[in-house]
Formats: C-alpha cells, structure tokens, sequence
C-alpha cells in the first residue's frame, strides 16, 4: 500500500505559525485515513520552531529551490533568519517519506515549507508569487511527487497510476 506524506495541519493538527489548523474535509483524505496510508508530518514545527510563530516568508527570490540553494533565506516579519530550522524540517520531512516509502505528499498550499504552486513574496505583503516552499522543493528534488490540497483529486489519479498492475 503507497504511504502519502500530509501536512499536519491538513488533519487537523494546530501546528500553523499562528497556531491553527487548516483541515481539509475531503472525502478522498478520509478514505486514504481509514486506510492507514497517511504519514502526518509539519516540517516547521519538526525543524525546531515553536508554535505559535511569526510568519515568516522566503526573501531573495526563487523559492524554495533557492533557500536549498543558499541564494534566498527564509525570515520572519521581524527580519529574524529562520532558514535554517526550514532546511532542517525539510530534511526532517524527507527522511519521514523516505521511512515511510511514501512517493506521494500533499502539502499545505502557500506555505514558505509546503507551497507547491505559491509563496508569499517575501515582502510581507500579502502577496502570492508562483514558486514552492523548501519542503516541496527538497521532496520534488528526491523524486516524490508533491500536490496541494487544492489537488487532492491529481493525487487520487497519481496513487492510481502507482498502484496500478503493470503489464
């Protein structure tokens, strides 16, 4: 059975920056529960920071991929460095999938870890730029498939195709 890496706060647990959860109610997400096939995992909070936390944002342009990179770091509206415990959570997130053998993670969308099509812009303006956190890029780096939870239902057909008897 094809194990899926979840954002935590997907299922409900209050790990969010402001302390919060962003539970997704899907009907596929409930299925897959059931079944034993997600690994719950919150890169941010894995890499150290405390919940609550400041928001932070990826500043330097090119995302996640550059925070990985070394050529972007990720700060907190303050101006604090965080970048570090997000390339340690990323890690983190990575060694979870690897462990679990899962080829699949759906992420929590916008995030400067999770984002998969989207991040703030680094100015703390409420602004979307189209990229993807530290945590995506790392995952997509070593071959796992990262989705949204804007797209659940790319997921449902990608655990298909894996699943699926081969010829």
């Amino acid at each position: 059975m094809e194990r899926i890496l979840v954002s935590a706060c997907l299922l409900g647990r209050p790990v969010r920056y402001d302390g919060a959860a962003k539970r997704v109610d899907d009907e596929i997400v409930e299925r897959w529960r059931a079944e034993g096939r997600l690994v719950p995992f919150c890169p941010e909070v894995s890499g150290g920071l405390p919940v609550p936390r400041p928001p932070a944002e990826i500043v330097g342009g090119g995302g996640g991929a550059a925070v990985l990179d070394g050529t972007a770091t990720v700060r907190t509206d303050g101006g604090d460095d965080v970048t570090e415990p997000f390339v340690r959570g990323a890690r983190l997130a990575l060694d979870a999938a690897r462990r679990a053998g899962a080829r699949i993670a759906i992420l929590k969308e916008g995030s400067p870890s999770c984002g998969t099509i989207r991040v703030y812009d680094g100015r703390f303006t409420g602004t979307f730029v189209p990229d993807q956190g530290v945590t995506t890029a790392l995952l997509r780096r070593a071959g796992i498939r990262v989705f949204s939870e804007e797209q659940i239902e790319a997921a449902a057909a990608h655990l298909r195709e894996l699943e699926s008897p081969r010829p």
